[in-house]
């Protein structure tokens, strides 16, 4: 058969290509005409889009297109927008002590929002997305704090650190590792876990927490109080109570007792802005463990008698 000649399907007046197989032979169809308009209006897309707008890389940058406009331009430009729209609140939120946003319900519930915001991008890796906390890294959801729950001392807590190199105003205190050191034995250790364990309910009374009991007085009472409810002056976990930071079984405060713990927080005003840190600290304080501002001390009274003598300076 010549190459001009082709045969025709009678069924569908089609040609057929001269593929077979398997005794099934393959039609030359056309493509639908609509099939094909959309493939031109593509195409011709295609070419408008790479004309105008940045599309082809190229070894110092891609082409800039002839509208001159750039993803980097337009986030930057609303970025700027944004910033004007916010710009009022966070001058208001950064003028207000954070001790008086209560004061102000809207203020107050924009900088819990902004806290919120902040707290996901830079806090749940630790702290967790509802702020349950992990082993190591507290629970900000209840009321028990190493250093205070109060919206000041969060704030400072935030903007300083704990036990973070190189800033002045961290928080900082230091567990000795008793066993590791060599201050205790390794029995003696088992006596003061005994002790820890019936402060916080968990052991009964024994004569190993005996001995424990004037261990602790003699080398632990000093940061956590006589009967174990904690400083925060110095960090000092309350251990009386059932939340533990790292584990209140006898396997892991053997382990704490015997090396110590010395967790770490970011100083966060190396990263973050103070308006972002009063927010964050807004936001915790918020999450229902929060404390009330401590209340001042009312001034002494002055004798009659002593003001009559003091001289202005």
């Amino acid at each position: 058969m010549a190459e001009h000649d082709q045969r025709i399907d009678a069924a569908t007046g089609t040609g057929f290509v001269g593929h077979e197989w398997d005794g099934i032979e393959e039609l030359d169809t056309p493509m639908p005409r609509w099939w094909l308009y959309t493939l031109y209006g593509t195409i011709i897309f295609a070419l408008v889009y790479v004309v105008l707008y940045p599309a082809i890389p190229m070894t110092g940058g891609g082409s800039k297109g002839t509208l001159g406009w750039s993803s980097h331009r337009q986030l930057a430009e609303e970025m700027r927008a944004d910033a004007q729209r916010k710009g009022p609140v966070l001058a208001a939120i950064a003028n207000t002590p954070i001790e008086q946003l209560t004061a102000d319900p809207k203020l107050l519930r924009a900088a819990v929002e902004g806290g919120r915001a902040a707290f996901k991008v830079n806090c749940v890796q630790c702290h967790g997305a509802g702020a349950a906390g992990n082993i190591g890294y507290p629970n900000l959801n209840d009321d028990d704090w190493l250093w205070g729950g109060d919206p000041a001392t969060l704030q400072q807590t935030i903007t300083h650190g704990i036990r973070q190199p190189g800033d002045d105003a961290t928080r900082m205190s230091q567990m000795p590792a008793f066993g590791k050191d060599g201050i205790l034995t390794a029995p003696q250790i088992q006596d003061v876990v005994s002790y820890v364990r019936t402060l916080s309910r968990q052991e009964a009374a024994s004569a190993s927490a005996g001995r424990g009991r004037t261990l602790f007085a003699n080398n632990c009472a000093v940061c956590h109080g006589d009967n174990g409810t904690g400083g925060r002056q110095v960090g000092a976990p309350n251990l009386t109570d059932g939340i533990w930071l790292y584990g209140g079984d006898r396997e892991t405060l053997t382990r704490t007792i015997t090396n110590a713990r010395y967790g770490i927080m970011p100083a966060w005003n190396r990263r973050l802005d103070p308006v972002t840190i009063k927010m964050l600290a807004t936001y915790v304080h918020s999450l229902g463990g929060g404390e009330k501002p401590p209340v001042a001390a009312p001034p002494v009274p002055i004798p009659p008698a002593v003001a009559a003598n003091v001289r202005p300076k």
